[in-house]
């Protein structure tokens, strides 16, 4: 279902550079993949959703959470990056249908790197 859009993202350098490492995957393996859709969605909620962000772009970390490296790995780490990769337009509070979608694309990228 995500193909386009990961074919897309792998010949992005900066998104392509993206991994999961050992203590991501252990982290994962360890919580459960609910518990880290659980944490994907308060993200997402918090931290993306809103209309306005003070601090958008600089809002996700690179690094300490999967999440967080699945975030930059999708281009769903900002509404900037949201808009021009997803074509979600900025400025606006994302709807649920919206939120679920990223949470989505995020979780299929774990998922897809968990397998590799």
């Amino acid at each position: 279902m995500y193909d386009e859009l990961f074919n897309r993202l792998a010949k992005s350098e900066f998104r392509s550079r993206f991994k999961l490492k050992e203590k991501d995957l252990k982290y994962i393996q360890d919580k459960g993949l609910d518990t880290i859709r659980s944490h994907a969605e308060d993200f997402i909620r918090t931290r993306i959703a809103p209309a306005v962000i003070p601090n958008d772009g600089k809002q996700t970390p690179m690094r300490n959470h999967p999440v967080f490296i699945a975030q930059h790995a999708t281009a769903t780490c900002c509404r900037k990056c949201i808009s021009k990769w997803h074509h979600i337009p900025k400025g606006v509070e994302l709807t649920k249908e919206q939120q679920e979608y990223i949470v989505n694309v995020i979780m299929e990228w774990i998922t897809r790197q968990m397998g590799k």
